[in-house]
């Protein structure tokens, strides 16, 4: 099947369980503010464990990606359990090869982190969705409490346990917007959660290569002998100091020694043109 319709995996939105705004992301201990009456306290498991696990073999046997909807942290346990399986039965290597995803994963544990890290497991996260709802005050808190909420979509601890991030934006549940997305990421509500600007950006173009399964150290860069897939933004003034005249630039790349990154403020950069592969699609 896979030769016939040239897919790169079987990664979609396979739902482990839902969302937490509706409450029915699948959670070790129910919500704050579940309803006497209404959805689950604890929210809803769609996929039961030995289909999580069989999904998982089936596609590392096959040499393809396997992937998950999973939000709540009883969903990204079982999950976890699951790719443990996996992983005794064919081998750290064969699995981590793959780039098996999981899409929003929000509640990790520092534990989950490192085993993720450790396979190979590619986090395909939303930074917009602590712009939304997380703070002291947003959803997130008002679903599970502040202290449960601060522990969400924890960029930091899985960049640092190795994870490689690709960053989205679930449109239309957020704005498609990357700009905003490298905002969120470098601004995260909670203190310690957010990453650089630099690791930021990596994730918003190279992070969705390779989660596509692109991993050839080229797509979603700028360089010579690259595809001409590229977007020309105009961005206002980084340098408020800098003569009204100066040509001013930036770079992802430390050896430019210029700034990483444009002005992330209220007003974001522009699009004016996009080219895919030398082809101009907008602008």
């Amino acid at each position: 099947m896979i030769d016939a319709t040239g897919a790169r995996g079987l990664a979609g939105d396979l739902f482990v369980d839902g969302a937490l705004g509706s409450r029915t992301a699948w959670l070790h201990e129910p919500y704050t503010d579940a309803p006497a009456c209404g959805p689950a306290p604890a929210g809803n498991s769609y996929l039961a464990a030995d289909a999580i696990t069989a999904h998982l073999a089936a596609c590392t046997e096959a040499g393809v990606t396997a992937g998950f909807h999973v939000i709540g942290d009883a969903a990204v346990a079982v999950v976890v359990a699951a790719l443990d399986t996996v992983v005794e039965r064919f081998g750290r290597v064969a699995v981590a090869r793959l780039g098996h995803r999981l899409e929003h994963l929000e509640m990790v544990t520092d534990e989950q982190a490192a085993k993720l890290g450790s396979w190979g497991v590619i986090a395909s996260v939303q930074p917009n969705f602590d712009a939304l709802w997380g703070g002291e005050t947003g959803m997130y808190a008002q679903r599970l409490g502040v202290d449960r909420a601060r522990g969400l979509n924890p960029l930091a601890l899985l960049a640092s346990q190795g994870v490689p991030l690709a960053f989205g934006s679930d449109t239309p549940v957020t704005d498609m917007n990357p700009w905003a997305t490298v905002r969120a990421a470098t601004t995260h509500h909670t203190a310690g959660s957010a990453i650089s600007a630099r690791a930021a950006f990596a994730a918003a173009t190279r992070g969705a290569w390779r989660a596509g399964g692109v991993r050839d150290g080229v797509m979603g860069t700028l360089v010579p002998g690259a595809p001409a897939s590229y977007a020309i933004w105009e961005a206002d003034e980084f340098d408020v100091n800098a003569p009204a005249d100066a040509v001013q630039r930036w770079s992802t790349d430390p050896r430019s020694r210029v700034p990483v990154l444009p002005r992330l403020d209220d007003r974001l950069p522009r699009c004016r043109q996009t080219v895919h592969r030398g082809s101009v699609i907008h602008g």
